[in-house]
């Protein structure tokens, strides 16, 4: 065979071409990457607000059975000293004697603005002073050393006294020289939730007072 002939005989080897991606192709492919990345934001925003909303609510919960442990404790500590009322409610003071290891306290929770506070006085085991802290039990107005705020966003409160199988509002006269009040057998605890609180209705509580 003459190299001419070889020459026909070897196959022609054509340049390789390499298709690329077109511009409308590029344009699309950005487009449902953007899609999915809009989508799969918007699911980790939703995540992360549920766990802060659910987070907010369990701080919440946990304060308000923080604070109504408290009040059942002052409610279970009532001391009628016959020098000052056991206890005496006046429509927005629940003002109370509390015994203590090293002797008594005046312990008040009022409602004012919308905020429900505690306020205690130091233990005293001297009478003026008894007398005292509770005649300044009348004068709180929030800023008081021995003042905590216990709860935002109360609407109303509201407390009854049980006696002799009935209960009924135990709101008094607000007489300060008063010390023959008889205690009740048990207290209903009522507050009307509102804006701020993070809750909504009504929080009830029934307590039952230690016999004196």
């Amino acid at each position: 065979m003459t190299k001419l002939q070889q020459a026909h005989a070897r196959p022609v080897q054509r340049p390789i071409q390499v298709r690329g991606f077109t511009l409308i192709e590029v344009l699309v492919s950005l487009m449902i990457l953007a899609v999915l990345a809009a989508t799969a934001w918007k699911g980790v925003d939703a995540i992360s607000t549920a766990r802060k909303v659910a987070d907010g609510s369990l701080k919440q919960t946990l304060r308000l059975q923080s604070v109504m442990t408290q009040f059942e404790a002052d409610m279970a500590q009532i001391m009628d000293t016959g020098i000052m009322p056991g206890m005496q409610f006046d429509g927005a003071h629940l003002r109370l004697t509390r015994r203590q290891d090293e002797g008594v306290q005046v312990v008040t929770w009022y409602l004012q603005s919308g905020r429900w506070y505690r306020w205690a006085s130091p233990v005293t085991t001297q009478v003026g002073e008894l007398q005292k802290y509770w005649l300044s039990s009348f004068q709180l107005q929030g800023k008081e050393s021995g003042t905590l705020t216990a709860l935002k966003g109360v609407d109303q409160w509201q407390v009854y006294c049980y006696r002799s199988g009935a209960l009924s509002n135990c709101q008094s006269t607000g007489n300060v020289v008063a010390t023959t009040v008889q205690l009740p057998e048990a207290v209903r605890c009522q507050l009307s939730m509102g804006e701020g609180s993070g809750f909504a209705g009504t929080v009830i509580r029934d307590l039952m007072l230690a016999p004196q």
